[in-house]
């Protein structure tokens, strides 16, 4: 099957020629003249205002939220003109966030690892060449053999969304995930968009290997030294052991913060497992908007890096009120807005403690990364929202942390089970005795799940390598309940046990969640 470039390529030159035989003119002669290119129009001026107003707009962002710390970088004109570290590193301890303090980016990873791929390729071509790691497979062997780096960095292979995330979550490594993605159903290839972290983990391994080394060394020796990104590792220990680095906090009931999880993403380093600091990601965004330069030294080839930033996907159908088609690139958002100037954002999530953005608008030359040391509350996409809505207009004529922290927490919601397993319904059915329950169950996908009775019958179910314990609480006749944990938890979950099968409700959205007896 050619790509879907190449299908559109062929298309374009079919409907010229046809064209110059019906009218005897060439598609250049008759076509109209394209719509002039778009020119910058911030000044420095509103640039420096936009600017001005930065520390005003986190720290009482700050004060709505409660969140303990936040970094802030702004680039103009190949020149930093903002870096600034707000509030504490972890709750209860005093020591302050500066600009060089390591944050985890979360999802910020894949424009940085979009960077490192490009630092090692030799063409824009590249990206299309087919993704090859030992173990690694889709569930069509056609759809392997063509599957490119450009697919699976723009989410466009057919792999469900957050492919690969719940087998992380159990305690399952690298390896072990990649080979078990050919299990997945799959979408139509390079027509669907789903995001999954393990399809684009899967491409830059495969980017590593073929150079003979590590993704850490690839992204050490391509960009992180070159750049003098001193602090910038894809190593989970380098964070941890960083002694100025940012704990991840969650909220609590109350409103408070605090510093209860950790999380170590190595199993997706490409995709989520960079930290970095503000400093250092300043100089990413220099390097970025210089098209792949920094200080006068050339870091990245300008062609490979710009590639990156091309639509490739559309990611989100027009919606209101803006009406503008979401696009996504390798590693970013990419659209236009409405003078035609090309933007790029991405933004970093990590339920158990962190949320990050960075906004480019390249032809202005301006950037901004925003770090924060909190579960997603939307504060780092309002400030960077805040910013360039201030740069253009003047002021900010939207509560930006109102509308983010909405759709934060409409997201959260919207996977939560619809069941409400706490109140079992009116006239529920008693289990059965504990014994028709306990035992071994197998699952190819999940491995197996093992059911155990303690000596008054509660049960206690048992996922994973090391294995997770999760207490089962009783619902409804043969269904029961426990309460996830870990990044991609959902609340309570249904485990529902019938003819030799238990099925776990929240494992099941892509119909692999069904273990049983042997």
């Amino acid at each position: 099957m050619p790509s879907l470039r190449a299908r559109g390529a062929a298309a374009a030159a079919g409907a010229a020629l046809l064209l110059t035989a019906v009218t005897g003119v060439t598609a250049a002669a008759a076509a109209p003249s394209p719509p002039p290119p778009p020119k910058p129009l911030l000044s420095d001026a509103q640039v420096d205002r936009a600017v001005a107003r930065i520390d005003g707009t986190v720290q009482e962002m700050m004060r709505r939220t409660g969140l303990p710390g936040v970094s802030v970088a702004v680039v103009h004109r190949d020149k930093v003109v903002h870096l600034k570290g707000f509030g504490l590193r972890r709750t209860g301890d005093d020591a302050p966030v500066g600009p060089d303090t390591v944050f985890q980016i979360a999802s910020l990873s894949k424009p940085v690892s979009s960077t490192v791929v490009a630092g090692a390729l030799t063409s824009p071509e590249e990206w299309d060449r087919r993704a090859q790691l030992p173990g690694f497979a889709l569930k069509d062997p056609w759809v392997t053999g063509h599957v490119s780096l450009a697919d699976l960095f723009s989410h466009r292979s057919g792999l469900p969304d957050h492919a690969g995330d719940l087998l992380e979550d159990l305690g399952y490594d690298q390896a072990y995930i990649l080979d078990h993605l050919r299990m997945a159903p799959l979408a139509p290839f390079r027509a669907s968009y789903a995001y999954t972290n393990f399809g684009l983990t899967a491409a830059a391994e495969a980017v590593a290997r073929a150079k003979g080394t590590s993704w850490q060394k690839l992204a050490e020796d391509t960009l992180f030294r070159p750049a003098g990104m001193q602090h910038t590792s894809t190593r989970f220990s380098a964070f941890a052991d960083a002694p100025d680095h940012a704990a991840t906090h969650v909220k609590n009931p109350d409103g408070t913060w605090s510093a209860r999880f950790v999380r170590d993403p190595d199993a997706q380093a490409p995709a989520g497992g960079v930290s970095s600091t503000a400093r250092d990601m300043s100089r990413w965004l220099r390097l970025q908007l210089a098209g792949g330069s920094l200080d006068g030294k050339r870091i990245v080839p300008a062609d490979t890096l710009a590639r990156t930033h091309l639509p490739e996907i559309v990611s989100q159908q027009p919606t209101p009120p803006q009406n503008r088609t979401g696009f996504y690139g390798l590693g970013w958002n990419v659209s236009y807005d409405d003078a035609g100037r090309l933007r790029l954002s991405h933004s970093g999530a990590f339920e158990l403690g962190a949320n990050t953005n960075v906004t480019m608008l390249p032809l202005e030359q301006l950037g901004i990364v925003v770090l924060t040391n909190g579960a997603p509350v939307g504060l780092a996409d309002a400030v960077a929202l805040d910013f360039f809505d201030v740069a253009e207009h003047g002021r900010a004529g939207t509560d930006w942390l109102g509308l983010t922290s909405a759709l934060y927490a409409q997201m959260a919601d919207a996977e939560r089970s619809p069941t409400d397993y706490a109140h079992p319904p009116a006239g529920a059915k008693p289990a059965a005795d504990s014994s028709s329950y306990t035992g071994s169950y197998d699952n190819a996908y999940y491995g197996r799940a093992t059911v155990t009775a303690d000596d008054e019958g509660a049960l206690t179910l048992s996922l994973g390598p090391r294995p997770e314990r999760f207490p089962l609480t009783h619902y409804d006749g043969g269904t029961f309940s426990f309460e996830t944990r870990g990044e991609n938890a959902v609340g309570r979950t249904g485990v529902t046990f019938a003819d030799g099968t238990l099925r776990v409700e929240y494992l099941d959205a892509d119909h692999l969640g069904t273990f049983t007896r042997p």
